[in-house]
């Protein structure tokens, strides 16, 4: 190989992994409260030094309950929940894990609640109360519990990011390299998160075992632009997804890795524009890598849009019900989706494209 290849490989490379963006700044909350029993908790105790070294403010509860979450509207009590972290205890009734299909045989949660603003936010009328964000200090006990749910001779999957986004938190917790540490001793699992964040340095010297799969949620461009908002760019979280799917050799995480296009929202030219993001995630995934797809339309509930125009009332995001189709649960609740028409239209152009660019790449599911 001539020394000028190499030059262009290593440019080439260097061009990847630090395309010149804004840098991002990782969220820091205004307040920080720990609950009396929170606090006793040795992982807790770690929390609590570690914020203590950021120099932010932290207020520790004389009881276990959090208060002072609530303003005047809902405006600012979203303002003022979005603008605290809680360190708690998970209740007992969390450590009975419950199935979550498609994604995982079984959820846990290190945290609830998120600091992004996206404006679909799927946590929107999931989780009661204010929406600040909640860390678990009984981690280890969470972790630990999850023995409860393996079998014998068959691989079980954990998803971990059902209700926060867990490297969004990374640097005021820990708590995602623990995770990672110790389901790479854990025989026959599988853990799984995703994040549209991009910190992912403290991850890629890990010793994962290949028991964790990274998933990067990307959108088009226009969407990202509009509606994520305190998230990193497209193009940071691209370069992310490299850092940890490259081999180890290389200077990489060597995670198996995967994309969730979600969600898939049909704007003006959406076909220009989703070509434009899979051929970006092209450029970037341009190695043999064990590389996943999960494709998630915009759905809404009644009481979710409620909630979102409620939080965010000059949104662009379409909650009309003109291309709706309603879908509705066992339980007697009902959800719009996109009409059959156009969900088989986006349906057979992800499926196409992503067929085409990525013939050994698997697609999970679409919904």
């Amino acid at each position: 190989m001539s020394l000028l290849k190499i030059l262009d490989d290593i440019t080439a490379e260097s061009k990847l992994l630090n395309d010149k963006q804004k840098p991002f700044k990782l969220w820091m909350p205004k307040r920080v409260v720990f609950t009396a029993d929170a606090i006793k908790e040795p992982y807790g105790e770690k929390i609590y030094e570690r914020i203590k070294g950021l120099g932010l403010p932290i207020e520790v509860a004389q009881n276990n309950r959090i208060t002072g979450l609530r303003g005047k509207d809902e405006r600012e009590t979203y303002r003022i929940a979005k603008s605290t972290l809680a360190i708690v205890n998970t209740p007992p009734s969390a450590f009975n894990l419950r199935p979550i299909p498609p994604s995982a045989d079984w959820q846990f949660h290190l945290a609830e609640g998120c600091p992004a603003h996206c404006q679909y936010c799927y946590l929107a009328g999931s989780l009661s109360g204010p929406p600040a964000i909640r860390v678990f200090a009984n981690l280890p006990q969470i972790l630990q519990n999850t023995i409860r749910f393996q079998r014998l001779n068959q691989v079980v999957s954990y998803e971990a990011s059902c209700y926060t986004d867990p490297l969004s938190l990374e640097h005021l917790t820990g708590g995602l390299e623990e995770t990672i540490k110790f389901f790479a001793e854990q025989p026959n699992t599988h853990l799984r998160f995703v994040t549209k964040f991009d910190n992912v340095d403290s991850l890629i010297r890990l010793d994962h075992n290949g028991k964790t799969r990274f998933r990067c949620s990307l959108n088009a461009d226009i969407v990202s632009k509009r509606l994520e908002g305190g998230t990193p760019s497209v193009q940071s979280r691209l370069a992310a997804l490299r850092k940890m799917a490259l081999p180890k050799s290389l200077g990489g995480g060597g995670y198996p890795v995967g994309v969730v296009l979600a969600p898939i929202i049909p704007v003006p030219n959406w076909e220009m524009h989703y070509s434009k993001l899979l051929d970006d995630i092209e450029t970037h995934l341009n190695f043999e890598t064990d590389l996943t797809f999960e494709l998630i339309t915009h759905r809404f509930t009644p009481g979710s849009r409620d909630i979102l125009l409620g939080w965010y009332p000059n949104t662009s995001l379409d909650f009309g019900e003109e291309n709706r189709a309603i879908k509705r649960n066992k339980f007697g609740g009902h959800k719009y989706v996109f009409v059959k028409d156009l969900m088989t239209q986006l349906k057979t152009f992800f499926q196409n494209e992503i067929s085409r660019r990525f013939p050994n790449a698997k697609i999970l599911y679409w919904t």
